[in-house]
């Protein structure tokens, strides 16, 4: 099964199958797709929302490690199963968009972890910033 991070904003039934990873649905989004389930182990409790970044990636990782890699597969592998099982990939949305430097979310934690926890690449399919372009005028 392979992974991969998206928003809600910037997903299309193209990309894969839509899964729901966040504290509140997108019910003032008007999505032209249906959501195939919610991962709610890798979902963020609603306290760590307030939180810095550095705060928040701290509880995030905690949180991502007492549910474990095991626990959080059989999770995703049942919505994908409920989903149809098809090739394409699941693929984890929230509402943060990064295409502006400095942008961060869970997701793109998550990405982070279960690579470093499984080998596994989860990539992102939104729009990310321009890292290294300079565009200033000499």
């Amino acid at each position: 099964m392979n992974l991969a991070t998206c928003t809600y904003q910037e997903f299309g039934p193209d990309m894969g199958t839509p899964v729901r990873t966040t504290v509140g649905a997108p019910s003032r989004l008007k999505l032209d797709y249906k959501l195939a389930g919610h991962a709610q182990l890798i979902t963020p409790t609603r306290p760590m929302l307030g939180l810095s970044k550095a705060a928040y990636e701290l509880a995030y990782l905690r949180l991502l490690s007492s549910s474990g890699a095991e626990r959080i597969l059989a999770e995703l592998t049942a919505i994908h199963t409920a989903a149809g099982g098809t090739a394409a990939p699941l693929v984890l949305l929230c509402f943060d968009q990064l295409n502006k430097s400095g942008s961060w979310c869970h997701r793109t934690m998550f990405a982070t972890w279960w690579l470093q926890t499984t080998g596994q690449e989860v990539p992102e399919l939104g729009a990310k910033p321009d890292a290294g372009l300079d565009l200033t005028l000499f």
